[in-house]
């Protein structure tokens, strides 16, 4: 049956098993927009370009399934490149459809023309233009199989307006095979076999974890080994729900604001374990005193990311959940060996434990101003820590990170390698379009709320429940308390001098606004929220000048903290 190309579009995203997009409509894509018209493809109409990248993402990775994203040509494709970027740095797997002016106008310079190959390049795992419609099916078929194998990633997909009018039988592709790209899914048992020796002859081992663990849902797997070894896990930002935060053996996150055991623990660990992370320099400190009395195993299925930035002793390339499951099966076939190393590191365990009670991850607790962490320990104590969290970038999102004890993978959705402010907000909308059913609260700063507050429409429209908590300190706070720190207290720029009424923003977008200026208030205005149907902000006006601790000044090695203001 002959199609025109964006129905050949539409019917290729069903049988990828697409259910929803985001996006945002315009004449380069208005043929698209005709064909969904009457589609049983879901969409859902943002508010900005960026948002629905970032709604599209924030849908990806609670649900392990690619996001899509439409946008128009020029100054719409051009919006989608923050989304794009962030998704890139965080290995999300996504396909992004944008609009082209007609292929005889490439080049030309042509109304709303943009070359989004050439933009997006560095920031996507592939791109394609497509110029023929005889190419189309194959060329989705390929975008989805590259954005969700081997390390996930964005592709984007550029479609000239006359590829969409054309017509052309369709036929989907069963399979793909590309040249060069084959990623290897199945760890080497020889490696594996060393792996296991290595970990039995440690005395003081840690699993240093990463993103990639969600991404390959091997959450599971790794547990089933913590406890099977009571190795002690530190987690990166974008792992933190990837291990039960109240588990007994979790540090927490380590780093630039890790915890005191944490650092420590990599600090004086003689193997470190690290399973999909690609040590980055927020992680590492300086890279020269970096776990440097350890042997170090990397896992990770992208083998470009093994000795990037850290030499290793014993690389595995492979997905986590096999590589982490047939370990864990090695040492099932050695259960005294491994009975051994767990009574051989129980001094080590108890080493940790002292570092934990001797600096706990705490804050100074007040009675005249609300402290951001207490909203965000009593947001978790209300959930039952069962709701999905995004954050924006910032203080709040570290302090999200040191104070809300994730225990279901999938559940924390923040920005990590971009470091993208705005993100908090489209990627609550899109989990929630996921699962309609769920919590789901972004936690931000009133800095970030504010660039892309405008979905706070897209929510009302779409009835979609989203709890929002801003932590409103009238500060670029992160940035603030670099300069408090290191600049002498000279705050250029950094002091949000006209306070914004945030309730009558709400108020002004059809939602639900609530605000909490006193430490008696916290408690009732979450509770309130919760109970409120529909999206609801909450306003906590919260202590000015705290700070986010500990903290590993740049060019400082992870164990020179800074642990008190």
């Amino acid at each position: 049956m002959a199609l025109t190309g964006s129905q050949i579009l539409l019917e290729s995203l069903k049988l990828e098993g697409v259910d929803t997009v985001f996006g945002y409509p315009g004449g380069a894509v208005i043929n698209i927009y005709d064909d969904l018209y009457e589609s049983s493809i879901n969409h859902v109409l943002t508010r900005h370009e960026q948002a629905a990248v970032h709604a599209a993402d924030g849908y990806a990775r609670c649900t392990g399934k690619v996001g899509v994203a439409i946008a128009t040509s020029g100054p719409g494709a051009t919006n989608t490149v923050t989304g794009i970027a962030t998704a890139y740095m965080d290995s999300i797997p996504m396909v992004i459809i944008t609009g082209q002016v007609p292929t005889p106008l490439i080049g030309n310079d042509a109304f709303q023309e943009a070359d989004m190959c050439g933009i997006t390049r560095p920031c996507t795992k592939h791109n394609f233009l497509v110029k023929d419609i005889k190419d189309l099916a194959k060329t989705l078929k390929e975008a989805f199989y590259i954005a969700r194998t081997g390390r996930p990633g964005p592709v984007l997909v550029d479609l000239p307006k006359d590829v969409q009018v054309a017509t052309h039988e369709f036929s989907y592709p069963e399979s793909v095979s590309l040249r060069g790209y084959k990623p290897t899914y199945s760890g080497n048992s020889r490696q594996i076999e060393k792996a296991a020796q290595m970990l039995l002859a440690a005395r003081k081992p840690v699993l240093y974890v990463g993103g990639g663990v969600t991404l390959s849902s091997a959450d599971s797997e790794l547990l089933k080994l913590v406890e099977q070894t009571r190795i002690p896990v530190t987690t990166t930002l974008m792992a933190m729900a990837a291990f039960p935060q109240r588990h007994p053996l979790a540090l927490g996150m380590l780093g630039m604001h890790g915890t005191f055991y944490a650092n420590m623990a990599v600090t004086e660990c003689d193997l470190l374990i690290a399973v999909g992370a690609r040590f980055d320099d927020r992680v590492t400190g300086r890279i020269d005193s970096f776990a440097e009395k350890a042997k170090v195993i990397h896992v990770d299925i992208d083998p470009t990311s093994i000795r990037k930035n850290v030499e290793v002793d014993l690389p595995i390339v492979g997905d986590l959940k096999d590589v982490l499951g047939k370990l864990h099966g090695r040492l099932n076939q050695k259960p005294e060996l491994v009975e051994d190393m767990v009574e051989n590191t129980s001094e080590w365990r108890s080493m940790i434990d002292e570092w934990k009670e001797r600096h706990p991850m705490t804050y100074r607790s007040a009675k005249s101003t609300i402290k951001p962490q207490f909203v965000i320990e009593k947001i978790a104590e209300l959930t039952n820590d069962d709701a999905i969290i995004t954050t924006e970038v910032g203080q709040h999102q570290m302090w999200t990170a040191q104070f809300f004890p994730f225990r279901q993978a999938r559940t924390f959705l923040t920005s990590g390698g971009l470091g993208t402010m705005g993100f908090g907000l489209p990627s609550a909308l899109g989990a929630q379009v996921a699962f309609p059913d769920r919590q789901v609260i972004d936690i931000s700063g009133d800095g970030s709320f504010q660039m892309n507050s405008q979905e706070l429409a897209t929510l009302v429209q779409y009835k979609l429940p989203v709890k929002i908590a801003i932590l409103n300190n009238n500060y670029l706070g992160m940035v603030r308390q670099w300069q408090q720190m290191f600049f002498d207290k000279r705050y250029s720029q950094t002091v949000m001098e006209l306070p914004i009424d945030f309730i009558k923003l709400a108020e002004a977008y059809g939602a639900t606004g609530l605000q909490a200026t006193k430490v008696d208030e916290v408690e009732a205005t979450i509770k309130k929220a919760l109970e409120t149907p529909g999206p609801v902000l909450m306003n906590f006006k919260v202590s000015r000048e705290e700070n986010v601790l500990p903290m590993v000044p740049a060019g400082k090695a992870i164990h020179e903290m800074v642990l008190a203001s």
